[in-house]
């Protein structure tokens, strides 16, 4: 019969009325024939009929009850949202400030998520991306070195875990185009770095096995970029010739739209390796990077091992060149992304500590407007509603405000992931593409479902924890006030504790990226940047054939520069300071003791005139002079820290270096030594460096330096115009000031994109954790306004009552202040990888941020004090 009962029942779920109807009656039917049976024993009707009521029980309960039996209830929830919607109409401030604070919270962690999405998550492009390696030497300087022309063919033809092995290295050419002369960034790869990539042309075909030999033909591939800008997206460019540096390449095929290669990304032509350039002449230069496919089955550990066998017997077999040389092998996609992968865990881990602090600030709003809702939770109770019943309320509205955060927080994180977009610069961008595609989709609409529902679960927790203390005769008497002061005191003085805590560790994380972008911006640089301008430039293929044409050359530039206005010198360098550990050169020290080791040290060629123009200094000896060409002795200048290495408490004037083999052609004397120059980049290291005269050789490649006497970008237009009424066909790019250059780093602008944006959370934490610590005193003091109205009639004075609202906000932000500060130790030993010159426990740094919070803190706790404080006695007893 009940299961009979239970299937009616079932059957008449989606009829209301109809199912109320005869519940009505079948329960009725209950205490009519619980009533006879009183009757039938011997009770008089009335009497019977009041029992068989209180036995049956309270009819609104146990209508919630069978309905709760029956299942789930859609008419229930619409009734739980009708009534949410009437009480969020009812309180729109608390509504308003509820769903904006939400939707900010959850906007900042979906854009940044959008970001980690971008760069970490989401696959590369190509085809079984998960089966490819960025494969490359290493050496002791050099974790992740270029592999040499002579070590990659060795490598290919070696190794039995890859099915390709493939190479690129970076080029450059002169592109002429009609009366265009212009130079353009490239790529130089083999022939099967495509189709290990899985990219195949849209136009056109791809290079084929073979056609990256020497001796084969001049060939391009053109990105499609440069399709569309140089050739209008025509597509009859298949088999038209491209003028490159003087030589005629027929272009075979046009890439894809959105075919990516962050390395190569600025390239704007793609050729086969072809002929061995000055560097591809010897095994021990090292000047491309390898990419492989992983065999079925193989593993990357697996190639790895292969790797370092091969590179072990290339050791065995080329002692000289390949001494201490091994391999390594990691994942395309690590490698890809770089350096950046810290920083950017480091944003999303703060953007979602601001949400936790939003929906931490809710959460004590909805605490506090539980409190005046006692009366009704207690009326509903009586009633008969079960807990169940009020929790399913609880978390209806807890979703309606989660819900409405969300519609607002969706346009808002769009506006903010192109908002972070804009305020990357170009050049950043060109480094590191993955930015463009930073935008919501569906990844980023699947976090924000995660993200609400966990703040859904966050906000529903705090009223339902209330519900679990609550007492119906507490909040139906007059001991109700004091009941909900001691649960406030336990539940909403911990959120504010969390709030604090959370703040503390944000503005910790603010302050040492902040130090550590000043440490880094400030590092000793070794010369002085500002009031340097400087230019990039590309000689065509055979105008210097000579030494002594590169000579007249060099004068006529420094002449003609020197004579625009404002400029005080000029100097001439194939590399410009602080950019890389690179182009370096292994040195072997006469009358030292050698057993084959590599000490590799940066190389750089420079004018006479360079490091003074730089403002480098000159710590012993002399620096070159202008008539040391080639047709003088060979003599170098090193730094600093090429003498502290290698001539230990000794003059390293007159000494002489020279190759490996100290062969007679490479042997140069040592005729001074300079202050470090900072090489390398800001975070890196200073390495030993030699500096040899640039007039002693020829190179297609150099940039122009010039110190002014004014803002030096203003002086850039004129230098690049003169150096074009020089020869039109020079290449001339890059034209920047060495400030700008030294901003505009990859690691300058990564600190300070993440420092920025760091500090914006902390901001807005600090502005949350101050307003919740406000609310929870305010509500404190108003939950004891007898209580202060009695102790000031008992003479107690306003500087008493002062005294013990500020007690209460002490503690509460001592003990904020103080878990945040060992959190902020622990969560600052994560992201050391991002700091640079400051520890994570720096103690000048947190001891502010425990100031700056102390001192906001009470700030913010000073105005419900002074209310407490200006309690009329008689009116607050009057009132209660």
């Amino acid at each position: 019969m009940s299961m009979l009962r239970f299937v009616k029942r079932l059957s008449l779920y989606f009829k209301r009325g109809k199912f109320q109807a005869e519940l009505d009656e079948e329960m009725a039917f209950h205490r009519a024939e619980g009533e006879k049976h009183l009757i039938a024993e011997g009770m008089a009707p009335k009497a019977a009929h009041y029992a068989a009521m209180r036995q049956f029980g309270n009819p609104t309960r146990l209508k919630e009850q069978s309905e709760e039996t029956v299942g789930f209830s859609v008419e229930s929830v619409l009734q739980d949202i009708r009534f949410g919607l009437r009480q969020l109409r009812k309180n729109p401030g608390f509504g308003l400030t509820a769903v904006l604070i939400l939707a900010f919270g959850m906007a900042v962690s979906i854009a940044m998520f959008g970001f980690v999405d971008a760069a970490l998550i989401r696959p590369l492009p190509f085809r079984n991306p998960d089966r490819l390696l960025f494969i490359t030497e290493s050496a002791a300087m050099f974790p992740q070195a270029n592999l040499s022309r002579y070590d990659y063919d060795d490598w290919k033809r070696m190794n039995t875990t890859l099915s390709s092995l493939e190479v690129y290295g970076s080029t450059g050419f002169l592109l002429h185009m009609g009366s265009i002369t212009a130079p353009i960034p490239a790529r130089r790869i083999s022939a099967g770095f495509f189709s290990t990539l899985g990219v195949k042309p849209i136009l056109g075909r791809d290079f084929l096995p073979g056609e990256d030999r020497p001796g084969g033909a001049k060939i391009a591939i053109l990105p499609y970029a440069t399709w569309m800008k140089r050739f209008s997206g025509r597509t009859d460019v298949i088999g038209q010739s491209l003028t490159l540096s003087g030589d005629a390449y027929t272009i075979v095929g046009v890439l894809p739209r959105d075919f990516e290669f962050a390395p190569a990304r600025d390239s704007e032509v793609w050729v086969p390796l072809l002929d061995r350039n000055g560097c591809e002449t010897r095994r021990g230069c090292h000047n491309l990077d390898g990419i492989g496919r992983l065999r079925d089955g193989v593993t990357q550990q697996a190639a790895f091992a292969d790797l370092k066998r091969v590179a072990a017997e290339l050791e065995r077999q080329y002692p000289d060149s390949n001494r201490d040389q091994g391999a390594f092998v990691g994942s395309l996609k690590d490698a890809l992304v770089g350096d950046i992968r810290p920083i950017l865990l480091t944003l999303i881990a703060g953007s979602c500590l601001l949400l936790l602090i939003a929906c931490v600030n809710v959460a004590s709003l909805m605490l506090v407007r539980s409190e005046s809702r006692r009366r009704e939770i207690a009326v509903r109770g009586a009633l008969g509603a079960s807990p169940k019943r009020l929790v399913c309320q609880f978390v209806t509205e807890a979703v309606l405000l989660v819900g409405s955060a969300c519609l607002v927080g969706l346009p808002l994180t769009a506006w903010l992931m192109t908002l972070l977009r804009r305020m990357v610069p170009e050049s950043m961008v060109v480094r590191l593409p993955f930015l463009e595609a930073v935008r919501l989709n569906a990844h980023s609409v699947e976090f924000a479902a995660v993200v609400g529902l966990l703040s859904a679960a966050l906000l529903s927790a705090t009223p339902i924890l209330r519900l679990s203390a609550f007492k119906l005769k507490d909040a139906l008497g007059e001991g109700g006030r004091t009941s909900a002061g001691r649960f406030w005191k336990r539940l909403g003085a911990n959120l504010v504790v969390v709030e604090l805590t959370v703040a503390v560790v944000l503005l910790a994380g603010a302050g040492l990226l902040g130090k550590s972008l000043y440490n880094l911006l400030h590092v000793e640089l070794g010369f002085e940047p500002s009031h340097l301008a400087a230019v990039n430039v590309m000689i065509p293929d055979g105008t210097l054939p000579k030494n002594e044409q590169a000579i007249a050359l060099y004068n006529e530039l420094q002449r003609r520069l020197l004579a625009l206005p404002g400029v005080q010198a000029v100097g001439i360098t194939s590399d410009l300071p602080v950019q890389c550990n690179c182009d370096t050169d292994w040195l072997r020290f006469a009358g030292k003791p050698f057993h084959g080791e590599h000490n590799e040290v940066n190389q750089r060629d420079v004018s006479p005139a360079y490091l003074p123009t730089l403002g480098a200094r000159l710590v012993r000896g002399r620096l070159f002079q202008p008539d040391e060409t080639a047709a003088k002795p060979n003599v170098i200048l090193i730094n600093e820290a090429l003498a502290k290495k290698y001539f230990p408490g000794e003059d390293p004037i007159g000494k002489k270096v020279g190759d490996l083999k100290l062969t007679p052609a490479s042997m140069r004397e040592i005729v001074g030594v300079v202050a470090d120059v900072r090489e390398g980049g800001l975070d890196q290291a200073v390495w030993p460096a030699e500096y040899q005269d640039v007039y002693q050789g020829t190179d297609n490649y150099f940039s122009i330096v010039v110190r002014t006497a004014q803002d030096p970008a203003a002086v850039l237009p004129s230098m690049v115009s003169t150096l074009r009424a020089m020869n039109p066909n020079m290449g001339i790019y890059g034209e920047t000031t060495i400030d700008a250059q030294i901003q505009s780093s990859e690691t300058a602008l990564l600190h300070r994109f993440s420092t920025w944006l760091v500090g914006g959370f902390a901001a807005m934490a600090l502005l949350l954790g101050v307003v919740g610590l406000y609310g929870v005193i305010a509500y404190s003091v108003s939950q004891r306004t007898r209580e202060i109205g009695v102790r000031m009639a008992l003479g107690a004075q306003r500087g008493t009552v002062y005294s013990m609202v500020m007690r209460q906000a002490g503690r509460l932000t001592a003990l904020g202040i103080g878990l945040g500060l060992a959190c902020s130790i622990g969560a600052s030993m994560l992201m050391r990888k991002v700091l640079f010159g400051v520890a994570a426990w720096d103690f000048p740094t947190l001891a502010a941020v425990a100031l700056v919070l102390g001192i906001a803190a009470l700030a913010a706790s000073f105005l419900p004090a002074h209310r407490a404080a200006s309690v009329n006695p008689s009116e607050a007893l009057r009132a209660e």
